[in-house]
């Protein structure tokens, strides 16, 4: 038996729960210190009643012979489908057939596993910085070396430039926004500029959308096919974590148009190969509780617990900007990217904020080299241990 190598390539912990660890091992050696942590994007309101009525109406139907659910379909009920499709698409004047969507257990799932269906010897365009699973599970199939880094800086609006002519051309090319970790959002344009550039290159986008409900400027797109041309070259991942609070609870769903052919072949029909294959359906339970969000009432209730969040983003960027510090995000996102004071390096500085403040954060360097020098706060945590958290932050850093 020989083992995967590619995973010797990876770092030897995950970013978050190198985080984690080191969080656990100061309040191991400082029981007294009251430590608030504002470090993984872990939301803390609870679901809202809509949604926990759904569910507990869906355990009730499983107690019951007559109404009982085994195997869920491959792709999900037509009912949570059939709201996507009308809610998220068709009423933006978006195209889409219900055999498009995908219901997951999860956007971060599915950024994983889409890999499977691409060959190993793809160039994959990768945003630095980045969430950690894109590059990690391109390196655990074994892309270590065809991964093509494209830096984020201020300079560029944290916002990757499409590659010039005469530029390494990416099969695979990974966008998020609004961007995990920066927080930036992309307009109309520079989606469109991508689109054009995947479709003249036979490249596919992955379109990762998690945070796309925190965007509230109709001006900015809230799915890569809004933009003309997007259907023949775009996968876009979705997720009801940060949407509705469904961490703990794990759906969401991808988005992989017929219109998506190469080599003779459909990516449509790939993909739902590898998930009849190796995944089994979201809970009957889980998808009434997603069905739920789409109502009247559901919508309501989960866009006041997505409000408290981006009161809460709206507190930290302005108390941390009050402080001296130079922030970015928190506008169209629960994060807020921050320059570490000069001297500091990221690490270096989230040991001396969680030393001197009790606040624990997200250190820049974690997602990639150009993320050295900055800190990712979020917003999902609770309202009033984030004003506490702020305040910690002027009292030490702010302008005397």
């Amino acid at each position: 038996m020989k083992i995967n190598k590619n995973f010797l390539d990876l770092e030897a912990n995950y970013l978050f729960s190198t985080v984690g660890k080191k969080q656990r091992e100061y309040q191991a050696a400082h029981p007294e210190a009251d430590v608030i942590k504002l470090s993984i994007g872990d939301v803390t309101k609870p679901l809202c009643p809509a949604v926990i009525e759904a569910m507990h109406k869906a355990v009730d139907e499983m107690a019951d012979e007559k109404s009982f659910r085994g195997y869920p379909p491959e792709t999900g009920y037509d009912f949570i489908i059939e709201k996507i499709l009308k809610y998220d698409f068709t009423d933006r004047g978006i195209k889409m057939d219900k055999s498009e969507i995908f219901l997951s257990d999860g956007a971060k799932s599915d950024c994983g596993n889409i890999g499977d269906i691409f060959a190993v010897d793809n160039k994959v365009a990768i945003c630095d910085p980045v969430y950690p699973v894109y590059l990690d599970t391109n390196i655990m199939f074994g892309r270590k070396n065809n991964v093509i880094i494209m830096p984020c800086t201020e300079e560029n609006g944290f916002s990757p430039k499409v590659p010039a002519e005469g530029d390494e051309i990416p099969d695979i090319i990974y966008l998020c926004f609004p961007n995990n970790p920066t927080g930036s959002v992309a307009t109309r344009q520079q989606l469109k500029e991508w689109v054009d550039y995947a479709n003249k290159h036979h490249s596919v986008i992955l379109f990762d959308a998690a945070y796309e409900a925190f965007i509230t400027d109709n001006s900015i797109p809230k799915s890569i096919y809004e933009i003309e041309g997007a259907r023949t070259c775009a996968i876009e991942l979705r997720s009801f974590s940060k949407t509705a609070g469904f961490t703990g609870v794990r759906c969401g769903y991808t988005v992989v148009p017929h219109d998506l052919v190469f080599d003779g072949t459909e990516l449509n029909a790939m993909w739902f190969r590898r998930q009849s294959t190796k995944f089994n359906g979201v809970s009957y339970i889980t998808q009434r509780a997603a069905e739920a969000i789409y109502s009247d009432i559901g919508q309501k209730q989960i866009q006041e617990n997505l409000n408290y969040y981006r009161e809460n983003a709206k507190i930290i960027f302005n108390g941390l900007t009050e402080a001296g510090f130079k922030c970015y995000g928190g506008i169209y996102s629960p994060y807020i990217w921050f320059k570490v004071p000069e001297g500091y390096t990221s690490w270096s500085f989230f040991d001396e904020l969680l030393d001197q403040c009790n606040v624990v954060g997200t250190p820049g360097s974690g997602f990639g080299k150009c993320g050295e020098g900055f800190l990712r706060l979020t917003a999902f945590g609770n309202k009033e241990r984030t004003i506490e958290a702020v305040e910690r932050i002027k009292a030490k850093y702010g302008k005397k």
